[in-house]
């Protein structure tokens, strides 16, 4: 793993491959967890530093996968998205795909472990880390972004992708929409974010961008956010 100091009081963990999947320490709070084998190797990278909580972008199988052995190594809550609790609090991450019943949804319901007890679930406005909760519904229900309005700083989970996690490919692009509970959703988001006017920009997956004009530019370009076969209500 290899820890970036992103800005002050932020820190970016690439887990292996290098920048495929990425975690943050905002303050004392660890945003996104990985996989569930990744949660040992995040503990140990960040053992100098102090974790009070932690807090979820998204509950898809890559971020929140190591929330439990998280939780139960360092004590701490996890807080969520609204939308995302039920998955956060279950397990049963097939419940924020846009179709829980087709191949995919069968598969990471079989991917899914022991839910971990949400204790908050972040509302627009929330304070985390000296950040500012923004609510981005789309790629799931109860997707979060976090926001510091001093420095500009955005880490805005898989609203965008910087990196394809399958082909590796660098490059700002939309989340896959077979695992997008609502893409249409996900673009007024990522419109939402964009007028913010974001300086440096933090992925889910992919390097950190210190030019968010580009990202900006990207969200402002996407096609108008009309209804989407196969997304959910």
């Amino acid at each position: 793993m290899k820890v970036h100091q992103v800005a002050e009081g932020l820190l970016r963990i690439a887990l292996m491959p290098p920048d495929h999947t990425n975690v943050y320490l905002a303050g004392e709070v660890l945003i996104d967890a990985g996989g569930r084998f990744d949660a040992k190797r995040i503990i140990s990278t960040l053992e100098n530093h102090p974790i009070s909580a932690h807090a979820l972008t998204h509950a898809h199988f890559d971020h929140y996968g190591g929330s439990l052995g998280i939780c139960e190594a360092l004590g701490v809550p996890v807080w969520c998205g609204a939308g995302d609790e039920e998955t956060v609090s279950t397990g049963d991450m097939s419940l924020v795909l846009p179709n829980p019943h087709n191949l995919l949804g069968k598969l990471v319901r079989g991917m899914s472990r022991p839910g971990v007890p949400v204790g908050r679930v972040l509302r627009e406005g929330d304070l985390v880390g000296g950040f500012t909760v923004i609510e981005t519904p789309g790629h799931t229900p109860g997707h979060l972004a976090f926001w510091r309005g001093y420095d500009g700083v955005l880490i805005l989970g898989d609203v965008a992708f910087n990196r394809n996690p399958l082909t590796l490919r660098s490059g700002i692009t939309e989340p896959f929409r077979l695992a997008t509970w609502n893409s249409a959703l996900n673009r007024e988001s990522a419109r939402k974010l964009a007028a913010l006017g974001p300086k440096i920009v933090c992925f889910g997956h992919g390097a950190h961008l210190t030019d968010g004009a580009r990202f900006s530019e990207f969200a402002e370009n996407l096609p108008s956010p009309v209804s989407i076969r196969g997304d959910r209500e």
